[in-house]
């Protein structure tokens, strides 16, 4: 499946899930900076923003760019979404992220991985790219998002009225 076809499939699922939990969730459609999922309570007093990054279920990473390093504030939350190739039997699976908790874990793998020597000693180049490690793999750094899987809660948390 092409890369932009699994990435807006899975901003639907995301916003299907929490509408699955009783909140009013809109994809909008790259027409909000950082913001792929605009979700809301039913009263609509309570918003967050949700940023959506999507894998296959069996890699090692998921690539999240460089924004992934600022903290958007505590409304803020990244959904790594893995969505299965069509015919896997592998489960579609969830991270639910906080922005503070993405943004210093992000930042400290990608400082440590410029300062280790690559393969064959050489020094690793800067990059915009930044990668988060789908368990049962750990960062650079050493963390591990297993505590993330289906945390739908943080995100009701914020959304309570």
């Amino acid at each position: 499946m092409e890369k932009s076809t699994r990435g807006n499939a899975s901003q639907f699922f995301v916003a299907g899930e929490l509408c699955r939990r009783g909140y009013s969730a809109v994809v909008t459609l790259g027409n909000t900076p950082n913001t792929d999922i605009l979700c809301s309570n039913i009263e609509g007093t309570r918003f967050v923003h949700i940023q959506v990054k999507t894998y296959v279920p069996g890699n090692s990473t998921c690539s999240v760019g460089l924004k992934s390093e600022k903290d958007f504030g505590e409304n803020f939350f990244w959904v790594l979404g893995g969505i299965p190739q069509p015919q896997s039997k592998l489960d579609f699976e969830y991270f639910i992220i906080p922005s503070n908790v993405m943004a210093s874990n992000v930042k400290e793998a990608h400082e440590l991985w410029l300062k280790t020597p690559g393969r064959n000693g050489q020094d690793h180049n800067q990059t915009n790219i930044r990668t988060v490690h789908i368990p049962p793999y750990k960062s650079f750094s050493g963390w591990d998002i297993s505590i993330y899987r289906e945390r739908w809660d943080l995100i009701e948390a914020k959304l309570k009225s």
